[in-house]
């Protein structure tokens, strides 16, 4: 039997000592006590690491874990890095999701707040994450938090912090605040009062609710038929009351998935994009026969949208991110829109030609509304992951409830016009070329396997990839003039036959155990007419791209 170093035991208890909720006390008690060598030194391998996502992690006792002392630290570390800023006497306002300790640890970061000095306020009860966003501007806050973990599995949850701009941290204040956080004592030393902060009444709902309806045109049709699943999330009220306020008919909401359950007992992973997680929506699809499927994800910061399609397995296909992102794309531009029009490295480049057509301009970021958030002049931005900002002048965020309604409002003026949007997507491939895109993700259990592949793909970069040749290779950690460092590659890829380009960018997910390679060749079309060619030719070259990929990185 392996000896229990006492460096170790004596750090758990020393944690055990000061964590002040009983369920993880008696967790670590019991770790101690049985001597779980491995699970103790897995726990105190280091802390949960704060930077611009914030804390994200899995819930339970330690420092490598999401817990009520994790937050206690992360919201002390926040205070101080606010009085630091000259805000001490600022707001800050919390909001949180229905996830398991989601509440508590948003009553902590009220307590802690509070007894920093500063203002605090809590959301009246879970919220999308849209709803504290917006909150943030509307009520003049400093800062904000979001206790969620967005579409993350049911034992996870993380905490999200803003600033008073209303969008997400980047650096340096993610470092800056990492920093504070390093520098909190002994827990008992961070007053934490029973009570002080305020929690806020239903006008901030309503004012959210109120602004959504500034992204529709006046007098644009509103009879699209809709069924809609929240995911077990807490979308489901502020969903429908947003379609009401616009005259949309009620969707039609999957029974089995209307309540937030923070179990998630019908879907594998809570992610619309994940295999088997759209089964019931497609199935209350069948029985309801609406014009498009919509599902948000748990935190509703997410829209995914789905189409009939008669060739699909469930009579239904999901459309993907880029092609939710083009479709809205066309329709502000359709409508007037003016400012710039921004998507991030990983996403289809479709989007700057639908710019340069509209004369608007275009802007790539980093992965991550924390970066799309910041654009000069933004109108309109998207990323592939189902995020979109529809109305970035109410909340500098994505936002799965204004992006649900604009998605509804464009099927119904297509509906008008006897048309759908898989039509505009066609138009759009007609007019720009068929931008097809794809994902090689890869879920981890040894994150080792991540790093072995950068190192790999750094150390012998790919000089062709699916027969087409990679014309630049581009280590995205030395930054550029236009994006800062971060850990990714990026490989622009020649034409070859009826291929006219194409582009990878590899990264590891910055939410999840997952290596992601993002995957887009261009197919130029001639016309309508030839659209199943052009399909099939880009599905052929995206498959040939993948398979040489996932060998030079060694998956």
């Amino acid at each position: 039997m392996a000896t229990v170093p006492a460096e170790l035991i004596g750090r758990a208890k020393a944690w055990l000592a000061e964590d002040p909720a009983p369920e993880t006390r008696e967790e670590l008690a019991k770790l101690i006590e049985t001597e779980d060598i491995d699970e103790l030194a897995d726990r105190f391998a280091g802390t949960l690491q704060f930077g611009t996502a914030g804390l994200r992690g899995e819930l339970g006792a330690g420092p490598m874990r999401m817990n009520r002392a994790v937050v206690v630290r992360a919201a002390a570390g926040l205070a101080a890095y606010l009085k630091d800023q000259g805000q001490g006497d600022g707001l800050v306002v919390i909001g949180y999701d229905a996830r398991h300790k989601s509440a508590d640890f948003a009553r902590d970061t009220a307590a802690v707040m509070t007894g920093a000095g500063l203002k605090a306020a809590l959301l009246p009860r879970p919220l999308p994450t849209p709803v504290l966003a917006f909150a943030i501007r509307h009520l003049g806050a400093v800062a904000g938090v979001e206790v969620t973990a967005s579409h993350n599995p049911p034992r996870d949850n993380g905490y999200k912090v803003y600033l008073g701009d209303g969008s997400q941290i980047v650096p340096p204040a993610d470092g800056e605040i990492a920093a504070r956080i390093d520098a909190v004592g002994p827990l008992d030393g961070v007053a934490r009062p029973e009570s002080g902060w305020d929690v806020l009444g239903e006008d901030v709902l309503q004012a959210y609710l109120d602004r959504t309806q500034a992204v529709l045109t006046p007098d644009s049709p509103r009879d699209t038929r809709v069924v809609y699943t929240p995911m077990h999330g807490v979308g489901r009220e502020v969903l429908v009351g947003a379609f009401e306020r616009a005259g949309f008919p009620a969707p039609v909401v999957v029974a089995e998935q209307a309540e937030p359950d923070p179990d998630f007992p019908t879907v594998a992973f809570p992610n619309p994009e994940e295999p088997g997680a759209m089964d019931l929506a497609f199935a209350a699809a069948r029985e309801a026969a609406p014009d498009i499927v919509i599902a948000n994800d748990p935190d509703a910061d997410r829209c995914a949208v789905a189409v009939p399609d008669p060739a699909a397995d469930a009579g239904w296909r999901m459309l993907r991110g880029d092609e939710v992102g083009a479709l809205l794309a066309a329709h502000v531009v359709g409508a007037g829109a003016q400012g710039t029009l921004a998507t991030t490295i990983v996403s289809s480049s479709l989007l700057s030609r639908i710019a340069a057509a509209a004369g608007l301009p275009y802007t790539e970021t980093l992965t991550g509304f924390k970066w799309l958030a910041r654009v000069d002049g933004l109108r309109y931005a998207y990323e592939e992951a189902l995020g979109y900002a529809v109305d970035p002048a109410g909340v500098r965020d994505k936002d799965g409830i204004t992006a649900a309604l604009l998605i509804t409002e464009l099927a119904a003026v297509l509906k008008r016009d006897g048309r759908t949007p898989a039509d505009l997507l066609d138009d759009l491939a007609v007019e720009h070329g068929l931008h097809a895109t794809d994902q090689l993700s890869v879920r981890v259990e040894d994150l080792s396997v991540i790093s072995d592949a950068m190192r790999r793909l750094r150390e012998q970069p790919p000089a062709a990839l699916g027969g087409l040749t990679v014309t630049e290779a581009e280590d995205l950690s030395q930054g550029s003039a236009s994006l800062p460092p971060t850990d990714g590659l990026r490989y622009t890829l020649s034409g070859a036959g009826e291929v006219a380009a194409g582009r990878v960018v590899v990264r590891p997910s910055g939410t999840e155990p997952k290596l992601k390679c993002y995957l887009e060749t261009v197919v130029p079309v001639a016309s309508r007419d030839a659209l199943p060619q052009a399909r099939r030719t880009a599905a052929e070259a995206l498959a040939a791209v993948k398979t040489d990929l996932s060998a030079a990185a060694g998956l």
